[in-house]
């Protein structure tokens, strides 16, 4: 996996690309948590995110209640792939996905 963060004043874009998975999520966790502070506005971009676990969705969860006490947060273009686990699991109806 890897990551791309552009921070634009209190923006924050993460592009997340490979397999967000066991092994994986807790890198993103230690890498996104304190580039959170201060981002009222998170984007994560998935575009090139080809799979993701449990592990994964347990990250973007803790992601998301972090967010909601200091803005928002969207998730962009999921694969297919991405998409199929989201809706399986709920997180479809958690999530803001464009």
């Amino acid at each position: 996996m890897e990551t791309k963060l552009n921070r634009d004043g209190s923006k924050l874009t993460v592009q997340i690309e490979g397999r967000l998975d066991t092994l994986t999520a807790p890198d993103l966790e230690k890498e996104l948590e304190p580039a959170l502070e201060g981002v009222t506005d998170l984007v994560l971009d998935l575009e090139k995110l080809d799979y993701i676990s449990s592990a994964g969705l347990r990250v973007l969860l803790g992601v998301a209640q972090i967010m909601e006490k200091q803005g928002n947060m969207k998730v962009t273009n999921p694969s297919d792939a991405v998409m199929d686990v989201f809706s399986v699991t709920g997180f479809d109806d958690i999530l803001t996905i464009e």
